[in-house]
């Protein structure tokens, strides 16, 4: 395994990565470090937070052979910025989604489906006095969290006050609702091998630019996500990479990333209540109906597949334009509707050009959903709660179990917000209507007084089979943006936030 990793390592190293720069979330899921909390802190001393902050140690994304027992990530928020005295100049170059917050627009709001009962108004943490400032994601080999966590949590009390504890639970590969998750992840193209433009992808491909994911290199338009870039003469010491698009200027962004939190409460027990109803108590109904609205069995088939479909991660939609098998509004199909940036077909100029001009009906019907490789997100979250199975949920007491919804992107906007809003939340996607996602959606009537308590499964032969008067499964607890920083751009800001202060 040491001579995979150092190979691996090497030619990351020869497509001009730091990897010793980057915050190993990125390149790691942490798989083995099955205990995990995180916690959400705000700056109560400047400064003796600055000097926490400068000296922690920060697990890097070179290697994790040998697993390291435990693990420590860094994020800070545009409030936590601010509070840590980081100038105005640095602060402004990061993205309006995160210098605004995930609650701080109303409209913003309503596009993510935070309304009702999801309204921040009504969360735990993260809007108002309770934003965060700083996140510290904890991980650790079984056995090894407790004394860790009290360490960190000793050593952050000189500079923070506990905001909120976010704990976890190792479900052993399955969430809350009892489905197999986590099998579906983009791979980043660590080599650098994918050209850096925006070339016309004729097929689905689960690889992605590393500057999808991580700031200062090219994402799949070809071009460097806007971040804080800074006169060299700022950084006369070189603590800061030099952008690769602007050697001229230091890059506060470059190996770092936004990082995204919403804590989601899933009613377990209410989700399969239901389905019980609709499946008026047949084990194997009910069974297929969660199936159908989540896009996989309980094991991880996709259904797409049909039986003995097997574990296959490489599937599309394609073959199954009509939903009969997946239904349009299932869950991962929302979630990643797995096409391209053109309707597939033949690569001459003349059947590229009747599917650009809308010419093939079949092609125009397979083109409703935006191209799948700029919404691409790099999912690291934990379960928390009890793990139920279907059987034991059905007359269980209610749980407080759920997700720690974790996912990084280059791009909130055109990434994490896009997917909630577009193909999560929204009512109209894919060419449906009045449905939102059958998980997560809200189920609040629209603008216009729509309802979106549907869920339509269409059948090969005969009328679509439709549930009506779907209850809200999943509530939002909190939530918050968050900047994942390059090493070294952590103790560049905490260097900044001194200087301006002295």
């Amino acid at each position: 395994m040491a001579q995979t990793v150092m190979s691996a390592h090497a030619d990351v190293a020869g497509a001009g990565i730091e990897l010793d720069d980057i915050q190993g979330l990125l390149r790691f899921g942490f798989k083995h470090h099955t205990e995990a909390v995180f916690l959400l802190l705000q700056v109560t001393d400047a400064a003796a937070a600055r000097q926490w902050l400068g000296n922690v140690q920060v697990t890097s994304s070179v290697s994790v052979d040998p697993l390291p027992k435990t693990v420590l990530q860094v994020a800070l928020t545009g409030a936590g910025m601010r509070a840590l005295d980081v100038g105005a100049d640095v602060v402004s170059g990061f993205s309006e989604e995160f210098l605004e917050g995930m609650a701080g627009d109303p409209n913003r709001a309503r596009r993510l489906g935070d309304v009702g009962e999801n309204a921040p108004d009504r969360w735990d943490w993260g809007s108002g006095a309770r934003v965060p400032h700083v996140a510290v994601l904890l991980y650790a080999l079984p056995g090894n969290l407790e004394a860790f966590q009290r360490s960190i949590e000793a050593q952050c009390a000189a500079g923070f006050e506990l905001l909120y504890r976010l704990p976890t639970v190792n479900m052993g590969g399955v969430e809350p609702f009892g489905f197999t998750d986590g099998l579906s992840q983009p791979e980043l193209d660590w080599q650098r091998m994918i050209p850096a433009a925006d070339q016309e992808q004729l097929g689905y491909r689960s690889s992605s630019c590393l500057g999808e994911f991580i700031l200062g290199y090219p994402n799949e338009y070809g071009l460097y996500t806007p971040r804080p870039l800074l006169d060299a003469q700022r950084d006369a010491d070189g603590a800061l990479p030099r952008a690769e698009d602007n050697p001229d200027n230091a890059d506060v962004g470059r190996n770092g990333t936004y990082l995204v939190i919403r804590q989601l409460r899933q009613d377990v027990r209410g989700f399969w209540q239901a389905i019980d109803k609709y499946a008026r108590g047949v084990p194997a109904e009910r069974e297929r109906l969660a199936s159908l609205m989540v896009g996989r069995t309980l094991t991880g088939e996709p259904v797409v597949l049909g039986p003995g479909g097997g574990v296959d991660n490489a599937f599309t939609f394609e073959s199954d334009p009509e939903g009969d098998r997946c239904p349009i509004g299932a869950h991962i199909r929302r979630a990643n509707p797995r096409n391209a940036d053109l309707p597939t077909g033949g690569i001459g100029i003349v059947s590229q050009l009747i599917r650009t001009l809308g010419l093939n009906s079949s092609a125009r019907a397979r083109d409703l959903a935006a191209s799948t490789r700029f919404h691409r997100l790099l999912r690291r979250g934990r379960e928390y709660g009890v793990r139920l199975t279907p059987a034991e949920a059905l007359s269980a007491p209610p749980t407080q179990s759920g997700l720690q919804f974790i996912c990084l992107n280059a791009n909130i906007q055109r990434q994490f917000e896009f997917v909630q809003g577009a193909w999560l939340m929204g009512s109209k996607f894919n060419g449906l209507h009045e449905e939102s996602d059958p998980l997560l959606g809200s189920r609040l009537p629209g603008a216009a007084g729509t309802r979106c308590d549907y869920f339509s499964m269409p059948q090969a032969a005969g009328p679509a089979q439709r549930l009506e008067g779907l209850r809200q499964f999943v509530t939002v607890s909190g939530g918050a943006y968050f900047f994942l920083p390059g090493i070294r751009a952590l103790r560049f800001l905490v260097r900044v936030g001194a200087s301006r202060s002295s």
